[in-house]
């Protein structure tokens, strides 16, 4: 059975803005690895639309970003959106029962599933279905912005912690 993974970078005062601040060559390594390694990613619209930037080649591309473009490229992806009609490469639509397409999705797979964006991520809190969630702490504040928890503030439980590049902090939760 997939575990369900939401995990993005935060600021200081618990903002997600990937505009506003983004992750230093150290960290882009590790989402690399991450992606090369994950069994697939769920996506909101709002998400799956940035994130199709990935889709195209671009040609002033570094080989970091072209080995994040092919590893995205390469995991199936779903994406939960009642205004989209299609998706692109590799992606299907999640239809209007939430819960039950997820709860398929991890029991269909092995791995982790990339859970990506706080909307989605509030939606699946409160549907009880998210395993673990990952917090890159940057040393940034925003003061204002989408919150990482954009709903429910689920007890957690510490499990681990680490360093990641110079200036950003990892802090891995479970539900407790």
């Amino acid at each position: 059975m997939a575990k369900l993974v939401f995990g993005m970078n935060q600021s200081l005062d618990g903002y997600v803005d990937h505009m506003a601040f983004g992750p230093s060559p150290a960290l882009f390594r590790h989402f690399i690895e991450e992606a090369q390694e994950q069994a697939g990613s769920i996506y909101g619209r709002r998400m799956y639309e940035i994130m199709r930037y990935w889709d195209d080649d671009h040609p002033e591309w570094d080989t970091d970003r072209q080995a994040y473009a092919a590893a995205w490229r390469n995991q199936p992806k779903w994406v939960v959106s009642r205004s989209l009609k299609s998706v692109g490469p590799n992606a299907r639509l999640v239809g209007d029962d939430l819960e039950g397409a997820i709860r398929q999705i991890k029991a269909e797979h092995d791995g982790e599933i990339e859970v990506a964006g706080p909307d989605l991520a509030r939606s699946l809190t409160e549907l009880d279905l998210i395993d673990e969630y990952r917090i890159y702490l940057h040393p940034v504040v925003l003061g204002h912005g989408t919150p990482y928890f954009a709903g429910p503030r689920p007890p957690l439980r510490l499990i681990a912690h680490d360093r990641i590049g110079e200036d950003v902090i990892r802090l891995t939760y479970v539900p407790a």
